[in-house]
């Protein structure tokens, strides 16, 4: 299935353990990770625009971080809300190699709050945190990268890594609309493929209906989802893009935080065995734009899904 990836991979997979916060702030969530600052992040100084791909960071070389021992610093609280589960938290991430205090990477990212598919290190940086503020995260690098540290970027496992997140905003996670005029009408042939009849413009909004009602576990975000799917295109009269019900198709795996926003949002609270129609507006598909590397860009798109399994997320 084609992906519209918003996580650089340098800053994917892990798992964290969540754990009630105290807070003092009305509008801080209840829930939050716990990740405590220390003599590490707390040395490190950083200057630079808030938001854009260039900051310094200055600390003594060789950072000195142990291993199970991550630290993060708040350097300068912004005034927004604070994120929260769920989060869609748009951030520059920027790391430091605390052996030679060289940046190794500066990117622009999308992450979920709360995604244990990103690395702990990483979600330390805007988990909790009020929008405009810039983090401060300390970490071993073998507690990222594990003993083959990162050769494309020269980390080592033995060395330290210092991130700097500027939480620059959030987008609240989609809730989609149910249709309740207006729906293709849907037959299946024996194969169990879809046949769409299309009437009337694309929805506005996510849109979902649920064609048959599954009993299995509910999916979550981050959640390993094997499914049959059938993808169209509203504006080429419901012309079918790409699908797993073909002769020889093989149902497909993916992770419900891997792929489009709107196709996320039409499975995650769906279970197995449910057949649903998701209807995309582009902005959250494939984006606005398009082009020749982007085909679908600008196009509102209509699946059929059919959730076959789940591995759930830890």
């Amino acid at each position: 299935m084609r992906k519209l990836l918003t996580i650089p991979a340098v800053l994917m997979l892990s798992v964290v353990t969540l754990s009630a916060c105290s807070s003092s702030d009305a509008d801080k969530p209840k829930d939050c990770p716990t990740y405590k600052s220390g003599s590490a992040s707390d040395s490190v100084e950083v200057t630079g625009k808030f938001g854009e791909k260039d900051p310094k960071a200055t600390f003594d070389k060789p950072l000195e971080v142990k291993a199970d021992s991550l630290q993060r610093t708040i350097l300068d609280e912004g005034e927004g809300k604070y994120t929260s589960d769920g989060s869609q938290v748009e951030a520059v991430i920027s790391i430091f190699n605390g052996r030679t205090g060289e940046k190794s990477l500066s990117e622009e990212a999308t992450l979920t709050a709360g995604d244990t598919q990103t690395f702990e290190a990483f979600r330390a940086g805007i988990e909790c945190v009020r929008v405009g503020s810039r983090v401060v995260t300390t970490v071993s690098a073998k507690d990222v990268y594990g003993d083959q540290g990162y050769e494309s970027l020269e980390i080592k496992a033995t060395d330290s890594l210092v991130i700097v997140t500027d939480v620059v905003k959030t987008r609240e996670p989609i809730k989609p609309s149910k249709w309740t005029t207006g729906a293709p009408e849907v037959t299946f042939k024996k194969t169990g493929e879809p046949v769409l009849t299309l009437s009337g413009k694309a929805p506005e909004d996510v849109t979902v209906k649920v064609l048959k009602e599954g009993t299995g576990e509910t999916v979550k975000a981050g959640d390993l989802v094997t499914v049959n799917y059938q993808g169209r295109t509203w504006q080429d009269n419901g012309k079918i893009f790409q699908q797993t019900w073909v002769e020889g198709g093989q149902p497909a795996q993916l992770n419900t935080s891997q792929v489009v926003e709107g196709f996320k949002a039409g499975l995650v609270g769906q279970k197995v065995g449910t057949i649903v129609m998701i209807s995309i507006p582009a902005e959250f598909g494939y984006g606005k734009e398009a082009s020749a590397q982007n085909e679908l860009g600008g196009k509102d798109l209509l699946f059929v899904v059919e959730i076959k399994s789940i591995d759930k997320a830890e």
